[in-house]
């Protein structure tokens, strides 16, 4: 419930703050006094967009601030959910800056305005005589029936799960799609991976395969060249090597004379164990050469092989040739791998949907079984409200469609007159009979809805006499299961609320301001004897609105 309200800088009013009960609270006061300006500044502290025109003070900010007592309305969740501090006593406030920069706070700790207009959900219900039409919108008639089929956490528990059930769906129609797409490709896909893999690639080949050509390629060339190397290195008479032993010996004898020669000599002797290496390896290596026309053949082929790849693949090594095998691998393994996702999601389509079918059957028997109790309790109380005639027959249909709250459509029918036909909703109920219907339906959802308060403005217009008298007591019930606001213009009404607050306009300094004010008692009769007669108030007038308080 609401316990406070203050306001600053806003409309006609310069400042006002103002306590409330937890009863059944009635606002009165001319047209145009300010009634609405109180509705548009809870509308701002429950997240509405801001106007700047609606300023007081176009050069100061303007303040809002609201307390609400939710102990009992389990809204800690929510408050968990959203990282905010709870409190029994709840605090609201919203600042709009003259820049238009507005900012909105729960318990001092900023919030934006998605999470203040998903709280207000919890906390108040306005409602005005322009919203009666509201009734003939399909998601507000499932609302009330499943209000008072208590289907409300059925239908989150269902809800959550259709989200999953179109997760599976969607992921099945992705997985589904890409498997199309990949067996497209399959064939070539398979094709090429067979290519890489009979050519058996691996790393590093090529450059040896391409030495191995060239040598085998040249044989005869090295051949010659590693004869004529070793002729010249080991000729007995002329001979590299046979030349290098003189150069030793020579300076052999000569080494004891000078540390010069002495070093000479030892070079010369490295140079010749050097040399004497060299011309074994020589040796081995012209016995080894040799010509080999099958193998050169076939390196040829290999390397003819793996530049074609290279070339079909628009690579340069066998490295990138071998990514690509990898790769080609994957996809062909993703066939198999996304079957068996497939089969896996379908599964759980199946589980879900059999899930979500039990689900809607529960909410879809609720249905059924409050229907009854609704249709009974609404025209009790459109009896009293000069409607005894009023039928209403809601049909519930289920349909193979999952839909947001079940698999059912509904048709609120109704007929005001005895004999008449039923019809729908909107098309046959007059605009003052709508206001009487949804006072009804409200009036049946307090005794089953958890939220703390409604308020009504001029929810009764058009009506008067003992039509007015029974809506104000039937106002005056609902505030027995929750807090009440009633802004009316009948004394009727106005004759039942536990508080009258009057809304009036003053001016001061030439400046017109709105104010409120929480009458007494003999102000009250004061004040619904003008709601009778006028401004100038008669005896009568006085005598009949104590009766009204009485």
């Amino acid at each position: 419930m609401i316990v406070s309200l203050s306001i600053e800088n806003f409309a006609l009013i310069e400042k006002l703050s103002v306590k409330f009960s937890d009863g059944f609270s009635v606002i009165t006061g001319e047209t145009g006094a300010g009634k609405s300006i109180l509705l548009g500044a809870l509308g701002l502290v429950l997240g509405k967009r801001a106007d700047l025109t609606s300023f007081k003070n176009k050069d100061e900010k303007c303040i809002i601030e609201a307390c609400f007592q939710i102990k009992n309305y389990n809204l800690k969740p929510f408050f968990e959910a959203n990282d905010l501090d709870y409190e029994d006593e709840t605090i609201i406030r919203r600042e709009i800056l003259p820049t238009g920069k507005s900012r909105a706070f729960i318990n001092d700790t900023p919030v934006n305005l998605n999470e203040l207009q998903e709280l207000s959900n919890y906390l108040i219900d306005i409602h005005s005589q322009h919203q009666t039409q509201e009734l003939s919108d399909d998601v507000v008639q499932f609302q009330i029936i499943d209000s008072v089929a208590s289907n409300f956490e059925l239908i989150f528990e269902y809800s959550s799960l259709l989200k999953e059930f179109k997760k599976y769906k969607s992921e099945q129609i992705s997985k589904n799609e890409l498997l199309q797409s990949v067996l497209k490709e399959q064939d070539y896909t398979t094709f090429l991976l067979k290519e890489l893999l009979s050519a058996n690639l691996k790393s590093g080949e090529q450059g040896d395969l391409e030495i191995r050509f060239e040598k085998l390629n040249n044989v005869e060339f090295i051949k010659e060249n590693l004869i004529k190397s070793l002729s010249i290195a080991s000729e007995e008479q002329y001979g590299v090597l046979q030349n290098l032993k003189e150069i030793k010996l020579s300076f052999q004898k000569i080494a004891e004379f000078s540390n010069e020669y002495h070093t000479l000599y030892d070079r010369i002797t490295s140079v010749l164990i050097e040399f004497d290496d060299i011309e074994k390896e020589l040796h081995q290596l012209s016995e080894t050469i040799y010509s080999n026309p099958e193998e050169l053949q076939l390196i040829n082929e290999k390397l003819q092989l793996i530049y074609a790849l290279q070339k079909k693949h628009q690579v340069t090594t066998v490295e990138q040739l071998l990514v690509i095998q990898e790769d080609l691998d994957s996809k062909v393994v993703s066939i198999t791998t996304l079957e068996s996702e497939i089969v896996s999601i379908e599964k759980l389509i199946a589980e879900t949907e059999s899930k979500l079918n039990d689900l809607a059957i529960e909410i879809h028997e609720n249905r059924m079984s409050a229907i009854p109790i609704l249709t009974e309790k609404l025209s009790f109380i459109l009896e009293q409200l000069g409607m005894g005639n009023a039928r209403f027959n809601i049909q519930i249909i289920e349909k193979e469609d999952f839909y947001s709250n079940g698999k059912d459509q509904i048709q609120f029918l109704f007929s005001a007159n005895k004999g008449s036909d039923f019809g729908l909703l909107k098309k046959v109920a007059s605009g003052g009979e709508m206001s009487r219907i949804m006072l009804a339906v409200k009036s049946v959802l307090s005794q089953y809805s958890k939220l703390p308060t409604i308020i009504f403005d001029e929810i009764d217009s058009g009506v008067s006499g003992e039509i007015a008298h029974k809506m104000g007591e039937i106002m005056k019930g609902m505030s027995d299961n929750m807090q009440v606001f009633a802004i009316t213009h009948l004394p009727q009404i106005a004759g039942k609320g536990s508080e009258h607050f009057k809304v009036f306009k003053v001016v001061y300094s030439n400046q017109t301001q709105s104010e409120l004010k929480l009458l007494s008692k003999d102000e009250r009769v004061i004040e619904i004897a003008q709601m009778l007669s006028g401004s100038v108030v008669s005896d009568s007038a006085l005598n009949h609105a104590k009766e009204l308080l009485n």
